[in-house]
């Protein structure tokens, strides 16, 4: 399609007719003194054959082979000495007394995803399925790690993490986790509108795979348009390195 009549002067071939790579590379350059990596959901209910979420999940977390390249991001990150934060998510007892939701809602009320007994004690927490995977503990209990306050739908607009960055003078994130069309795009989508540079790693983060769709390829095709980056686990390591 040759649109020069309706905008002249402002055709661009490339876009008259649009193939696969169209799309500019944003360009972003890491500097790593005002980077943080973001791992969101790090948590046995989602990451665990044992947690509640694995029936659905499970096969994209093993094929993206996200648990391992987590907990990469979480070391080469520490030897980088760049702030590390966690978007973690729980519900309370009183969360459950919602009267509205979404169907994904609906679904980790049903099935306890993610559930604490209390708001203000740890009773039951320990190794529960909103706990963290235990390999990642000793990086985000190390007391430098910021745990943020959850996140209780899927975006950081109800908790602290946008907060805890700018007083860090973070301005580019490398952001990861589960799952990857929900949490993990929702925080993309709300960081991006907070002035921050993005990088997704795209095999650090897994989905829900359901007869209506692969959340994990809806995710993809998302970032491609909005993310300032996609990167592997690999490239992301290569510059934490620098």
């Amino acid at each position: 399609m040759n649109n020069d009549s309706r905008n002249p002067g402002r055709s661009n071939p490339i876009y008259d007719d649009p193939k696969e790579g169209v799309l500019p590379d944003p360009g972003l350059k890491l500097d790593l003194s005002r980077t943080a990596l973001v791992i969101i959901d790090p948590q046995i209910d989602f990451l665990s054959p044992d947690g509640v979420a694995w029936g659905v999940v499970g096969n994209s977390v093993t094929e993206t082979g996200v648990v391992g390249h987590l907990g990469q991001l979480f070391e080469a990150a520490k030897k980088a000495g760049i702030t590390v934060a966690v978007s973690p998510h729980y519900y309370y007892p009183s969360d459950h007394l919602w009267v509205h939701g979404g169907p994904l809602e609906k679904m980790m009320h049903h099935i306890g995803m993610f559930d604490r007994s209390s708001s203000v004690k740890m009773d039951g927490f320990e190794d529960s399925g909103a706990d963290f995977m235990p390999q990642y503990k000793p990086f985000i209990l190390d007391g430098k790690t910021i745990i943020c306050s959850p996140h209780k739908i899927y975006g950081p607009q109800t908790n602290d993490l946008v907060l805890q960055l700018r007083k860090k003078d973070v301005s580019q994130v490398i952001l990861a986790g589960m799952s990857a069309n929900m949490c993990v795009e929702s925080h993309l989508r709300d960081l991006v509108e907070h002035g921050f540079e993005v990088v997704v790693v795209r095999d650090a983060v897994a989905a829900a795979q359901t007869p209506e769709g692969d959340g994990y390829l809806a995710a993809l095709i998302n970032y491609r348009f909005i993310a300032n980056g996609l990167w592997t686990t690999e490239q992301v390591l290569a510059e934490l390195k620098k």
